[in-house]
């Protein structure tokens, strides 16, 4: 395998950067590939010279372009590449060091398919390294993950059918804004007909998806991530109202998006939100936060709260 700064490796980076960046300037070439101006556009002449079609065109909007039709070469990874793929997936999915995992017999395909040089490097580091899974991750069907992308990117409403932490399952006509990955977790951002308003959907609780004719137009300006943290808290099944004795700017770094919003009040701040698991909300969230706080709303809360006050209370009851 060539290193990085062979003359063959450079000619590879080439047809790399051309092909997922057309109309790439000698200037753009030059830096991407660490040489001069006139060492790049050398570099387009030997591609030109091995057959490969690499066209020209000069003006504001000119650069370099691969020619319609053209056929590339197998994709070829450096070592560094290589070995930041591998650590990337099992970051991502510590299942795929098992060759029996959906994503670790894809990376072992990808492995095998590397320069024994640089294939070595990324078996040994996928054989010997661990990763300790993600409790609050969840991987969802690719195939269902896969509709709700295409629905997103043809713009068209689709029909899904949900089924919430506690089991009950519901149809929602839904305009798929975006699909957005965040903290191991996949959801759907998108606005709910059957609501009427916007909602974030667990795509690993979606069961199917069915694409319909129906166009639509996400808002503009729209930031995907920004929105699904601005609207985890809201649309489920019970609804929530805490207040907080503390002022909100203590309070805010200990509340999760999907907690709800969070707002001044005259006692402190009140946080509301609504959850579709009330003990979770109450054991793993609620307890957490080092402020005192009182459940005003949602019976189902405060029924998890009490629980949990119980157990704490028997935990230190006296033993006869």
């Amino acid at each position: 395998m060539p290193t990085d700064s062979s003359p063959t490796a450079r000619a590879l980076r080439s047809i790399e950067i051309l092909r997922t960046r057309p109309g790439v300037t000698a200037d753009e070439l030059a830096a991407a590939l660490g040489v001069t101006e006139r060492a790049a556009r050398r570099y387009v002449e030997i591609l030109r010279e091995a057959g490969i079609p690499v066209e020209s065109a000069r003006g504001r909007h000119g650069g370099y372009r691969l020619g319609r039709g053209t056929r590339l070469p197998p994709v070829v990874f450096t070592e560094h590449e290589a070995l930041g793929l591998v650590m990337a997936v099992l970051d991502g999915r510590p299942a795929a060091a098992d060759v029996d995992d959906l994503v670790g017999s894809a990376l072992g395909k990808v492995i095998r398919a590397l320069p024994e040089s640089v294939g070595r490097q990324a078996a040994v580091l996928r054989e010997h390294a661990s990763a300790a899974p993600d409790r609050y991750s969840a991987r969802p069907d690719p195939s269902i993950t896969s509709a709700l992308v295409s629905a997103v990117a043809a713009r068209r409403r689709a029909l899904i059918t949900y089924r919430s932490e506690p089991g009950n399952e519901w149809e929602a006509e839904v305009d798929p804004w975006a699909v957005v990955v965040r903290h191991g977790r996949w959801y759907l951002l998108c606005h709910s007909h059957r609501a009427d308003a916007i909602r974030t959907y667990r795509v690993d609780r979606v069961r199917a998806v069915q694409q319909t004719a129906h166009g639509f137009d996400p808002p503009d300006g729209l930031d995907p991530v920004a929105a699904v943290e601005e609207n985890l808290g809201t649309g489920w099944e019970f609804p929530t109202h805490v207040v907080f004795d503390a002022p909100l700017a203590e309070v805010a770094p200990w509340i999760r998006p999907p907690m709800g919003r969070l707002e001044p009040s005259a006692e402190g701040c009140v946080l509301v939100g609504s959850t579709s698991n009330p003990a979770m909300y109450a054991q793993e969230w609620l307890a957490s936060v080092p402020f005192p706080f009182r459940v005003d709303g949602g019976q189902e809360l405060r029924a998890a709260v009490a629980t949990l006050a119980a157990r704490f209370a028997a935990a230190l009851a006296d033993r006869p």
